[in-house]
């Protein structure tokens, strides 16, 4: 049996490890809620359910489909609130008279089965109402996010008898046959694309009369295969002994509802069109235009800036008309190659695509059931007999509600751009989850995910979906130990390392929010995380290599990590190090104070064997496996971070990495990509070089002439053009230009230690738990002089070219020298 240096077993940590720990903490009020709904607050886990899951009786249930249900309720009056409770599967747009009341449920697995709860009261009229919802699942086709047991729908209103509107009583239901999926051909790009498919709405084929009161042949009343099948507990040991045979283990949504607001669709940039010109159509959608029959148009629009929306257009006429509605992030040259974004010439929008078939009828609306990701929409419309009139583009934004409170002004008007589109990047790819990207993959990894909580931290004082995702991650743990690389994902993808970042996400969580209990509790699974590891440790303290995929960084060319003719890698056991000493703190301020030594112990053992092994004296680096064939700047970056390199070589070490661009590999030294320069930011700092980071964010002031409106996954050609990731540099303006971040746990004190760089000036806001930081720099010709003003109970320390200086709440002055 494997034992640790303290003489403890891992097996006995794994033990520890894997006992069950439930996440579950009360949100905080919604900072932003949806402008048109009224949403209850989150209510803690309901037990007691008297609705049933219903479903159609003869649809199939794991293929894809799309449902409406229908019931209705009949009031004597008003009243003052009345509550629902709401899931689906996969997922329901609930609608009540018509209008829409919200979505859901948020994405989760079997064992965390969200239910969304709303408050229908807002409305409701006296008499008749009619509620209304429609469910869908995409089976096969569905996102990769998406997890799913059977098409059902699920709600609980709080209000019974007469009044009541729990499933199943009194609810009917209908196929849908005129929206369905299109296959993986409605998407023209030969690239990775894992978010879900393309939707067709056939106008002759869709029951446009769903929500109206009168009812057609098509409904019959729902189906309860699972009747006595649900229960929602907390806890698991309880629901497990009396959930019978109930797929989804129902957990209340944690978060705000998704913002849905309007904002525009485009505008027309570009009209190709066969046929006789037609006057006014380069004015849709500002204006109603019509087309005549048998012409076929390309109406290409530009928003400027990437959004995530729902799309709505709305038409008449044009009976045996075919439309395509094409969703780019950029357009493409015909080498399938983008450039600058705001090259419309010559160039196609490529990418998902959804269909409309309008039927003739008057006043059609396509609008798909999931949100769609673009700058540039293409509308490709032939006409068939007869004209087609486009009568509205309309779209409504979504994404996570995260407000911005941080603020940053300086001199340079490149930082501003960079602030502006490193925010939007981060808006775009949280939802439901953090998205590595919005367009492609819709996908939580724990790698991106890091930097993406920190942005909320910082930028907006939410940790919300901070929480959703730490938990997400220790449930996605398997037998193994170790968590999977992405979750929710349908498609189980395990990156060992990434498990390594997701301690040192639960440490930066500990350290910038004021509640440690969701740290606390995910402790047991992060000593499960080291246990796996520690049986690939050697006894010269490096990790031989380890299954799955051990991904480090996207490179230009090469592998990384790169391992010798023993197995062994330099680069992975750097990410171990890192992990260990992110556990020894957690277990040292709320864990195991034994535990915390072993780990520091470990982390010690393992550092002096990454120098003894790994450092090169002819190169006068750190090199990614023993035998000193490979370097990048990854291995050094880690390696200065971690202090593997020791202080006195350190300043010697970075600059031979920041001579390194991204994209390149002088020497064959492989570069940094965006995302790994993150830890570059990281490295500057730590060595006391942190005035040089305005310099070091070189890269991103490139990409500013080629016009992007959020950043991209990597250098040079880029599948993605919003990748969070990449967003790193507004929280690196606040923590390290700015200078503010935490001192001790929970933020409960503070560290300001500005570097400008070449800044002459500038001023920030950084939101605290306990109310606004503001802090203003000036350079004069002794020094600085900072004002740092602190919120109530709130204090630390100045710091600036070796000296320090207290600083507590209320207004702080210094002339530092």
């Amino acid at each position: 049996m494997m034992r640790t240096k303290l003489g403890i077993s891992a097996a006995a940590l794994s033990a520890v490890a894997l006992a069950f720990i439930a996440l579950w903490s009360a949100a905080a009020q919604s900072p932003a809620q949806l402008a048109q709904v009224q949403i209850a607050q989150i209510d803690p886990p309901h037990r007691d359910w008297h609705a049933s899951w219903v479903t159609h009786p003869t649809a199939p249930l794991r293929e894809p489909v799309v449902l409406h249900f229908r019931r209705t309720l009949s009031l004597p009056a008003v009243p003052a609130s009345y509550p629902v409770r709401v899931s689906a599967d996969n997922r329901f747009i609930l609608y009540v008279n018509g209008q829409r009341v919200g979505d859901g449920p948020a994405r989760g697995d079997l064992a965390h089965w969200r239910y969304e709860r709303f408050d229908l009261a807002p409305f409701l009229h006296t008499g008749q109402n009619l509620i209304t919802a429609t469910v869908w699942n995409w089976g096969i086709f569905a996102p990769l996010a998406q997890m799913s047991d059977r098409t059902a729908f699920l709600l609980e209103s709080e209000a019974t008898g007469a009044e009541g509107i729990s499933t199943p009583d009194g609810w009917q239901v209908e196929l849908e046959p005129g929206h369905t999926t299109l296959d993986r051909s409605s998407v023209d790009l030969k690239v990775y694309f894992a978010s879900g498919p393309g939707e067709q709405i056939d106008a002759g084929k869709y029951d446009w009369n769903w929500q109206s009161e009168s009812v057609g042949s098509n409904w019959v009343a729902v189906a309860t295969p699972m009747r006595d099948a649900i229960h929602a507990d907390a806890s698991r040991a309880h629901s497990a002994s009396t959930t019978g045979n109930n797929a989804w283990d129902l957990v209340p949504d944690t978060l705000p509802s998704m913002e849905y607001s309007p904002t525009s669709a485009g505008e027309i940039v570009r009209l190709d069109m066969i046929g006789s010109e037609q006057p006014g159509l380069s004015k849709f959608p500002g204006t109603p235009a019509t087309l005549p029959p048998g012409v076929h148009v390309h109406l290409m629009l530009d928003r400027h800036t990437l959004t995530t929306a729902y799309p709505a257009l709305t038409v008449s006429g044009g009976k045996g008309a075919k439309i395509w509605l094409t969703y780019s992030e950029g357009l493409y040259d015909k080498q399938q190659h983008k450039g600058d974004r705001n090259d419309v010439s010559d160039r196609v929008a490529l990418g998902l695509r959804d269909s409309f078939l309008p039927d003739g009828g008057a006043h059609r609306t396509f609008e798909p059931l999931w949100w769609r990701t673009w700058r540039y929409l293409d509308l490709d419309i032939e006409t068939a007999d007869d004209p087609i009139t486009l009568e509205s583009l309309n779209a409504a934004f979504t994404a996570y509600p995260f407000q911005e409170r941080a603020t940053f002004e300086s001199p340079d008007p490149d930082l501003k751009q960079i602030w502006d589109i490193s925010w939007r990047t981060a808006r775009l790819d949280a939802h439901e989850t953090y998205m590595d990207t919005p367009y492609y993959e819709q996908l939580q990894y724990v790698g991106d995910t890091r930097i993406q909580a920190l942005i909320s931290y910082t930028v907006a004082d939410d940790d919300r979906l901070a929480r959703q995702a730490l938990a997400a991650f220790d449930s996605s743990r398997f037998s193994d130990g170790i968590t999977r690389s992405r979750y929710p994902s349908s498609l189980a993808q395990t990156i060992p390392t990434f498990s390594l970042l997701w301690i040192g996400m639960i440490r930066d969580y500990w350290m910038y929010r004021p509640d440690p209990e969701p740290a606390r509790l995910l402790l047991p699974g992060t000593r499960s995380v080291l246990a796996w590891f520690a049986q690939y440790e050697q006894p010269d303290g490096l990790l031989k290599q380890l299954p799955w995929w051990s991904f480090i960084d996207w490179v230009p060319s090469g592998t990384i990590p790169t391992y010798d003719a023993k197995g062994e890698s330099c680069m992975t056991t750097l990410q171990y190090l890192g992990a260990l000493e992110d556990q020894a703190a957690l277990e040292g301020g709320l864990g195991d104070p034994a535990l915390a030594t072993h780990y520091r112990a470990s982390a010690a053992h393992v550092r002096s064997g990454l120098y003894s092994q790994c450092w090169s004296a002819d190169h006068g680096m750190l090199a990614d496996t023993p035998d000193r064939n490979h370097f990048s700047q990854q291995a050094n970056i880690l390696g200065v971070l971690l202090d593997v390199i020791p202080h006195e070589q350190q300043k010697d070490v970075m600059p031979k990495v920041m001579a390194i661009e991204p994209g390149t590999t002088p020497g064959g030294t492989l570069s940094a990509s965006y995302y790994f320069r993150f830890y570059l930011a990281r490295a500057l700092e730590h060595t006391g070089m942190a005035d040089e980071y305005i310099d070091s964010i070189a890269p991103w002031r490139k990409l500013l002439p080629l016009h992007f409106s959020t950043w991209p996954e990597v250098p040079g050609e880029s599948r993605s053009d919003s990748h969070a990731w990449t967003s790193h540099p507004i929280y690196d303006l606040l923590s390290i230009v700015a200078g503010i971040e935490p001192a001790s746990p929970g933020f409960a004190t503070v560290r300001v230690a500005p570097h400008l760089g070449s800044l002459p000036s500038l001023t920030a806001t950084f939101p605290h738990p306990n109310g606004l930081i503001r802090v203003s720099y000036t350079r004069t010709n002794t020094g600085l002089r900072a004002v740092v003003i602190l919120p109530d109970k709130l204090s630390g320390t100045f710091e600036f070219k070796g000296r320090t200086w207290p600083i507590k709440s209320g207004e702080n002055s210094i002339e530092a020298k």
